[in-house]
């Protein structure tokens, strides 16, 4: 029988792919009743659940009106990219001498899923398209799981988790637009992952430490300008965040 603390966790999970997908919108309030009608349970996990969501600064509770979907403040965002680089920078650094001839295998298979599917996110963005979430969220798995080999071999799981806590507040605020930063942001992204694997193969710790730390900020920096043309980080719900 699953205990209320595993439901908590289901439930936890499934809103965050939600708010992180863009199908639950910045400025949406969740309903505790609501919730627990949907989910089949009583009240106890979904409020366990919520204050999850909480903790990692995707929602934020109202009083008298519930708990209300957050869109991040310029300020956080420059914030949670700094910590995100820092971060990935020691990952790096640390697993540059802990790869394993199958993790670089791992690695060259992540970064070739990243490759193709970058390619055909540009295509898609340059045409001016609608909006495939889909596609885009096959896009941040593969960037993911990139990053998530790097975390694997430099076996530091405290590093690891906080790593992935920061880089989930990038989450949730997208854009799928033509615009010329965005189509530099996919490429440059491209590019560094590449950077970044050969550094590791090279076993440069100084090196590959240095190009994940840059790889972040470059995204922070594009993104920033994006938003500027948009008019801010909370006009619409965009998946800009998880980019790097």
């Amino acid at each position: 029988m699953p205990t209320e603390s595993t439901k908590a966790d289901e439930i936890a999970l499934a809103l965050e792919d939600e708010i992180v997908s863009g199908a639950i919108e910045p400025g949406t309030v969740l309903r505790q009743e609501q919730l627990s009608e949907r989910f089949g349970v009583s009240r106890t996990p979904v409020r366990e659940a919520l204050r999850r969501l909480a903790a990692l600064g995707l929602v934020s509770f109202v009083p008298n009106r519930g708990v209300r979907v957050r869109a991040l403040s310029r300020e956080e965002l420059r914030e949670a990219f700094l910590v995100r680089a820092e971060l990935e920078g020691l990952a790096t650094e640390l697993a540059a001498s802990r790869m394993t001839p199958a993790d670089l295998q791992a690695l060259d298979e992540a970064e070739r899923r990243f490759s193709e599917l970058t390619i055909e996110l540009r295509r898609r963005s340059r045409g001016g398209g609608e909006p495939d979430p889909a596609l885009f969220a096959e896009w941040m798995r593969a960037n993911h799981a990139f990053h998530d080999v790097i975390y694997a071999a430099a076996n530091a799981p405290l590093i690891a988790r906080l790593a992935k806590s920061a880089r989930r507040t990038f989450m949730g605020q997208t854009v799928w637009s033509g615009k010329a930063e965005l189509d530099e942001l996919y490429a440059k992204n491209d590019l560094q992952h590449r950077a970044i694997r050969e550094a590791l193969a090279a076993g440069s710790a100084a090196g590959a430490r240095t190009l994940a730390r840059e790889h972040v900020l470059a995204s922070g920096d594009l993104i920033e300008a994006v938003l500027d043309q948009v008019g801010g980080a909370e006009r619409r719900p965009l998946v800009l965040r998880e980019l790097a």
